[in-house]
């Protein structure tokens, strides 16, 4: 299963290229107008700043919308680098506004292409990843007896409990990558002698840490 990567959260590096500093925001973003209000949010943050050249990436491999903006920088020595940057990261859904306080020296057109896509490339290095999967919600009721050894399943198909009620039985709420909930069937149709099976009441997509979400 292809794994679409995104930001886990927000973002922020500040780096300093001849007393320039560059800080480098970078956060989800599941529209383009999520994009543009974040964008509007960090240039409103950093109101007194030189430049604010905002970037984003909305969707994943051939169905994204780039956009990148110079914010007054010589064209093509700012946005167009960092996006290149952010294309090459095999991120998606992301936007970013990499902020400038002039320094006092000028840096010239390469200086700032240097610039501005190590600005990009340290907000990533530092961003935690997501992923954006296809999920299972379901509902199972567990006779006691066997109430731990069905946690134990979920936890080793690397499904997520949302949630447990205790009654006559323990009826648990829990998520799967739509790819994994198969193998858990499975196993709890064999620990069961067939008698348990989970009933999916929602399907979507969902995001979940990349850690978690590859952990053995």
């Amino acid at each position: 299963m292809d794994l679409l990567l995104i930001p886990e959260r927000e973002v922020r590096v500040e780096t300093v290229v001849v007393n320039s500093r560059f800080i480098a925001t970078a956060a989800p973003a599941f529209s383009v107008e999520q994009a543009k209000a974040f964008i509007a949010r960090i240039k409103t943050e950093f109101y007194d700043a030189t430049h604010n050249v905002p970037v984003y990436l909305i969707g994943h491999g051939a169905s994204t919308i780039a956009h990148c903006s110079d914010d007054g920088e010589p064209p093509g020595t700012a946005g167009r680098p960092a996006l290149a940057v952010l294309q090459g990261s095999g991120l998606g859904n992301v936007a970013a506004v990499i902020t400038r306080y002039f320094g006092g020296t000028k840096l010239g057109t390469g200086g700032l292409v240097r610039a501005y896509s190590e600005a990009m490339r340290a907000v990533l290095t530092a961003m935690p990843r997501a992923v954006q999967v296809p999920t299972h919600t379901v509902l199972l009721a567990v006779p006691y007896p066997l109430f731990e050894q069905v946690q134990g399943l979920i936890t080793a198909h690397r499904g997520q409990v949302l949630s447990q009620d205790f009654g006559i039985d323990v009826t648990i709420e829990a998520r799967f990558a739509v790819a994994h909930l198969a193998d858990f069937q499975q196993a709890l149709a064999e620990l069961s002698n067939g008698a348990l099976q989970a009933e999916i009441v929602n399907t979507e997509m969902t995001t979940m840490p990349l850690g978690a979400f590859q952990h053995p």
